[in-house]
């Protein structure tokens, strides 16, 4: 490749000039770069403390990229799989749910366009907006041609 051996610090600023990357996100990648009398969480700590690494920053990139197509179920398992705080996650959650209903019809109006016509088709479209994340009332709206209702 060519390239000059990269410090630990050059490694993880380039991962975060491609995207927004969590701390644990860092630690996994960074790992298996470390060498002897290089101490890994110091350079973490200097990132973060510089603000290279913002998990709140991180949490609405994750939110604005996969929300489009997934419900909040799985992009609250994927903030969580990027070791989010709670309070982050939770924030986040919130933030979904408000656009749950919008966002699950337009993904079921691409995918299928039109309600349908037989119990089979109908457990199809069912079991497609569940596994990208979506809730049981909120699908079941989406497939009656339910409006989205204030439950507050």
């Amino acid at each position: 490749m060519g390239f000059a051996k990269l410090s630990l610090t050059g490694r993880a600023l380039r991962l975060l000039a491609q995207r927004e990357h969590s701390r644990l996100e860092l630690e996994r990648k960074l790992a298996a770069h470390v060498e002897e009398g290089e101490d890994l969480a110091t350079v973490l700590d200097a990132l973060e403390a510089k603000n290279f690494i913002s998990p709140e920053r991180m949490a609405q990139s994750v939110v604005y990229t996969r929300s489009k197509k997934l419900g909040t179920a799985r992009v609250v398992q994927e903030l969580r799989s990027k070791g989010l705080d709670d309070d982050i996650v939770r924030a986040a959650a919130e933030q979904l749910r408000a656009t749950e209903h919008a966002r699950a019809h337009a993904v079921w109006l691409q995918k299928f366009g039109s309600p349908p016509t037989t119990p089979q088709e109908r457990m199809k479209q069912m079991r497609f907006l569940a596994s990208r994340g979506f809730g049981g009332d909120v699908v079941r709206r989406v497939l009656q041609g339910r409006e989205d209702e204030d439950f507050g």
